[in-house]
């Protein structure tokens, strides 16, 4: 069997980068997948946020250029903007934010500003202010539905000619005299000129199989899924304490729709059912558990329902007066590197490239990876934004970027 390009994994960015590649022209694309159909990874476990409240020059603009795309979109992903606020409990904290503020108004975020306390009780309504010193509100930063994200791009892709492979878990990448070759999996081997990697938290053992140091490493991240007895406050942002990583957010059943929508292989042209968007008595909950060591587990803990519900009963009575729904609590994995910044681009091995290492930040910035990867595949680099601040690269001359809130 062979292939031009080989894009290992079907999550939402495996799905962006083949989207964008056959948007471009490019036709011998062939995206697998390991599990029976796409979802079941670390997009599935995906809470949906998007943001371009950053730090970073590079995060902002990968936001601001993915918050146009998903508002522009043909496809429905159910983009909605409800907010992202901020709030802080330090006067330090406080002007970490005015600084990020003013960086993001600079590179031209809109509707974003500073808040006080009262400001913030407004915004939230029953909400604990009393040891908040202000915090920051972008009216644009929201929500989007990661499955419907991933379901649009791969139709897209498939409709341009791309094919998909599910269940091939593939095994290793072969090169010869520093280019690729092939890729090996379970159902045979693949020749193939180019391969992207795009396996999130497994991405580092399969890239040292081509002798690649992928500095990505897996960590847990789990989220408690309650509901209240009571309506939640009304049009209720994501809400984020910048000192801990606490937040919160009315809670949508992406996997309900998706598990009754079915593969995108299996339903080109038809209409996604209909989101539960209209209820507003159940909530997430996370934080990210200073405690939690690397690893590939993905088993919700029970313990973590203690930790996270001490966070929500000071901050709120509508939050800690809540129900656990244990069904619905669910535990995903991030693909951290030592900067939290993505890896994008290709490396020493001639065909291979990477967008990986997104450390939960993949869903939102899929557009802007997606058309980065088929820029620097089929021109050289990216034109549309600079992003060789990301390469391989700068892990090996000390050129590490600077992200706090990578929550």
């Amino acid at each position: 069997m062979k292939s031009e390009i080989v894009v290992i994994g079907g999550g939402v960015v495996g799905a962006s980068v083949a989207y964008h590649l056959t948007q471009r022209g490019a036709r011998d694309v062939l995206i697998l997948e390991r599990e029976p159909q796409q979802g079941m990874g670390s997009t599935g476990k995906a809470t949906g946020g998007v943001r371009a409240q950053f730090e970073t020059d590079i995060n902002i603009k990968m936001s601001l250029y993915s918050l146009g795309f998903f508002n522009d979109w043909e496809v429905d992903c159910e983009y909605e903007p409800r907010g992202y606020l901020f709030f802080a409990t330090t006067s330090e904290q406080l002007d970490y934010l005015k600084r990020n503020v003013e960086k993001q108004r600079e590179l031209g975020v809109k509707d974003v500003e500073i808040v006080d306390a009262q400001t913030i009780q407004k915004i939230v309504q029953g909400m604990n202010c009393e040891d908040i010193t202000g915090g920051s509100f972008g009216r644009r930063d929201g929500f989007i539905d990661p499955l419907a994200v991933m379901r649009g791009f791969t139709e897209g892709a498939l409709q341009n000619g791309a094919r998909i492979g599910f269940d091939t878990r593939v095994l290793s990448i072969e090169t010869n005299t520093g280019r690729v070759t092939a890729v090996e999996t379970d159902q045979g081997r693949i020749e193939c000129e180019n391969v992207v990697l795009c396996t999130g938290a497994w991405a580092r053992e399969l890239a040292a199989t081509a002798g690649i140091d992928l500095p990505v490493e897996p960590q847990r991240r789990q989220i408690v899924w309650a509901r209240s007895t009571e309506p939640l406050p009304a049009d209720l942002p994501m809400v984020l304490d910048i000192g801990s990583g606490f937040h919160f957010r009315p809670a949508w059943d992406f996997m309900a729709d998706w598990t009754a929508g079915g593969s995108p292989a299996t339903t080109a042209g038809r209409s996604k059912p209909a989101a539960g968007r209209t209820a507003n008595r159940e909530v997430l909950f996370a934080y990210p558990d200073p405690d939690e060591p690397p690893s590939l587990n993905t088993e919700f803990d029970d313990t973590f329902i203690a930790k996270v519900y001490e966070h929500a009963k000071h901050r709120a009575p509508f939050l800690y007066e809540t129900e656990v729904v244990r069904e619905k609590c669910r535990a995903g994995l991030y693909e951290n590197t030592p900067d939290h910044h993505a890896i994008l681009g290709g490396c020493d091995i001639k065909g291979l490239y990477f967008a990986n290492g997104f450390s939960g930040h993949g869903v939102m910035h899929s557009p802007a990876t997606g058309r980065a990867l088929s820029e620097i595949m089929l021109d050289g680099t990216a034109s549309f934004l600079d992003v060789s601040c990301l390469s391989l690269d700068r892990f090996a001359n000390g050129e590490l970027l600077h992200e706090t809130a990578f929550i």
